[in-house]
């Protein structure tokens, strides 16, 4: 592959990413506020509004069955383009159905993005740079954020908050990538062709494993983290974008440092790291009562977000080239499995003891850090687990239909 090529490949990673960003970073940190002044959410409705954001993400299988028809690149676009519509109206009317159905056309786009930008990083990426290159896009994202959200933070401070003006400029946004996408640059063919069906493989079965307990914990902290700071604590919106912010800062400083730290230590190690801090997290969430201890707790969760990077990149050194696109998104239905059932039930349990929702999470972040110690020092096709060796032969028949 020549220079210039690989280097537009990258450019147009990047660019999804960034316009992925702006539209899904500008919804996120208004919800929890947008719903709670506007809408008069309580658990249960924003319980209910996260497990339908969900179910997107839980049929991001089919996006293997669209690309029969349409190649990865051009879906990844129209995709960003779908992410910015939904992102646009959400706040046209506070009403419950309305965010809900705004919120499913978001989501529709977000899901089928981020399945179809994990697949082309996968295929794109040689196995060596994946680790560094993966934690750069992780920090041009987080500058990304930094910016869109300083800029709201300052229209906060000296403004009242005009929630359709800054959902309608930041879906805009994303729109408009998704034209400068489509229009400047190359559409390229698949150097690997990626085979067109659903399958699970065995060999796969600890990503599987690890990408399902993933989503779980993620679910945990998106829906509950933020939304303790709101209504236990009483947090502004203006200090929940200035929190982000900052996470978005560390993140900048940080994502490149994790990515390299993957390469050098290796997955299994990284992982461990990521999920004891977790298990730490998750318990002390339970029992916080002090507003600057559930900041930093929030502060270091976001953080470890970043060590994710280890997950895709162990699937990379063990799969067949061929089987990347179908596997992401096969894995993205798994890491929603558990995302479409528990904000809703969690949601419930909210309202009764908020405290067993963290500790749930920390149960989840423990499991994870069992499987993890099955990840061998160096994963590769053949060698999946430390378990069980496979033979190139077994890895190709197989496949459960």
């Amino acid at each position: 592959m020549n220079l210039s090529k690989l280097q537009s490949r990258k450019q147009l990673l990047f660019l999804l990413a960034i316009g992925n960003t702006i539209a899904f970073a500008t919804w996120q940190v208004l919800l929890n506020n947008f719903v709670v002044e506007r809408a008069a959410f309580t658990g249960e409705e924003i319980g209910v509004l996260q497990s339908l954001r969900e179910i997107p993400g839980f049929l991001a299988f089919t996006a293997i069955l669209v690309m029969i028809f349409i190649r990865q690149q051009t879906f990844a676009i129209l995709s960003l383009i779908t992410l910015g519509i939904g992102t646009a109206i959400t706040a046209f009317f506070p009403t419950a159905l309305w965010l809900y159905a705004a919120t499913v056309i978001m989501s529709i786009g977000f899901h089928y993005l981020e399945t179809l930008h994990n697949s082309l990083s996968l295929q794109w990426l040689s196995k060596d740079e994946a680790p560094r290159v993966l934690g750069q896009l992780l920090s041009v994202r987080a500058i990304c954020n930094l910016i869109v959200l300083g800029g709201i933070y300052l229209y906060l401070y000296f403004f009242a908050a005009n929630y359709v003006f800054i959902y309608m400029l930041a879906g805009g946004a994303a729109i408009a990538i998704g034209f400068f996408c489509w229009t400047a640059i190359p559409h390229f063919e698949d150097s690997v062709v990626q085979k067109k069906s659903l399958f699970l493989r065995r060999q796969y079965w600890l990503y599987y494993f690890l990408t399902f307990l993933a989503g779980a914990r993620r679910q945990i902290f998106v829906v509950f983290a933020g939304f303790l700071m709101v209504e236990k604590f009483g947090f502004p919106i203006e200090n929940v974008v200035l929190l982000t912010l900052v996470n978005a800062a560390l993140t900048y400083w940080l994502a490149p440092k994790i990515g390299a730290l993957i390469s050098y230590i290796g997955e299994r190690r990284a992982l461990t790291l990521e999920y004891i801090g977790l298990v730490i997290i998750f318990v002390s969430y339970a029992f916080v009562d002090s507003i600057a201890v559930a900041i930093a707790l929030y502060l270091l969760d976001h953080l470890f977000f970043a060590m994710a990077i280890a997950i895709k990149t162990y699937f990379q050194k063990i799969a067949d080239p061929t089987d990347i696109a179908a596997t992401s998104s096969i894995s993205f239905t798994i890491n929603h499995i558990a995302a479409v059932i528990l904000p809703a039930v969690l949601g419930f349990v909210w309202v009764i003891n908020h405290s067993a929702v963290f500790l749930v999470g920390a149960g989840i972040a423990f499991g994870s850090l069992v499987l993890t110690q099955l990840i061998p020092d160096k994963p590769r096709q053949g060698q999946e687990t430390r378990w069980i060796q496979w033979s190139p032969q077994t890895q190709r028949s197989q496949v459960l239909d």
